[in-house]
């Protein structure tokens, strides 16, 4: 009875103890920092793919020269702010034949020397004559190419005063209001002196013969018919030719180098 009374007594002590060992730890969790939700974290990028190449005895170092600089670049307006000679010639060849101008810089600067750098960069190649009124103006200067028109879209410059009459066969900024010259053009068809006090300042004329050329530009759409500017510059020359089939096109136009004087003949002892 005793013995096992003890062994009772004994088990009971021990589980006790088992027990008191097996209580579980309080709970404690990290404070919660702020949450921002970003996303998970991407992986690490890979390096810029580096050309392999097999080992060998270091070469010795050749610099290749830069590429030369264009004249100018279309797409860049900034590079064509070359200033103008003080009188220079371009010729036009159009689906009509050909002209050309004489531009004198003294008559409105700063419009001799953006039509100087636009023609130098061929600005005004494959482009419509997309206005023509009859007895008004030949109206021509945007852009085929939807690229180059968005370049210039925001390239105005300021006024030149007015020096000489919008007389027929002279060269004109064609403007939406004052400070707003950037690539468009026209040639008077008559005189057009009301022009002047609008603040549109000639800086060239057509020579001699020309304005024979230019007074056969196709007329048929007059005023209101031709193609919508924001389109031709948005759409290109596909977008006129397919809606105004007849009107003319500049096919180049492009300045015309000064001819070297002849040297004299040397003089001789007879």
């Amino acid at each position: 009875m005793r013995s096992a009374l003890w062994c009772m007594l004994t088990a009971a002590t021990m589980l006790a103890a088992g027990c008191k060992t097996k209580q579980p730890e309080s709970e404690t969790k990290p404070a919660e920092t702020a949450k921002t939700e970003t996303p998970a974290s991407a992986p690490a990028p890979a390096p810029a793919p580096v050309e392999s190449k097999p080992a060998t005895a270091p070469e010795a170092k050749t610099t290749t020269p830069a590429p030369a600089a264009k004249p100018g670049n279309l797409l860049k307006p900034e590079t064509l702010k070359e200033k103008a000679p003080e009188k220079y010639e371009v010729k036009f060849k159009t689906t009509r034949g050909e002209f050309t101008l004489q531009v004198t810089r003294a008559w409105a600067p700063l419009g001799a020397d953006r039509f100087y750098n636009l023609v130098k960069a061929h600005f005004y190649d494959d482009t419509s004559f997309f206005r023509v009124v009859p007895g008004f103006v030949a109206q021509f200067g945007i852009s085929g190419k939807p690229a180059v028109s968005a370049a210039w879209k925001h390239t105005e410059i300021p006024d030149d005063p007015v020096l000489q009459s919008n007389k027929r066969g002279y060269i004109t900024f064609a403007t939406a209001g004052p400070g707003t010259r950037t690539t468009q053009l026209f040639i008077s068809l008559k005189d057009n002196a009301f022009l002047d006090a609008q603040g549109f300042s000639p800086f060239g004329s057509v020579e001699g013969k020309g304005m024979n050329v230019v007074e056969m530009l196709y007329e048929g759409y007059g005023n209101d018919g031709g193609p919508a500017q924001d389109k031709i510059e948005s759409q290109g020359t596909p977008y006129v030719k397919k809606g105004w089939p007849k009107l003319d096109y500049i096919v180049s136009a492009s300045i015309v180098e000064p001819t070297a004087a002849p040297a004299p003949a040397s003089k001789k002892v007879q």
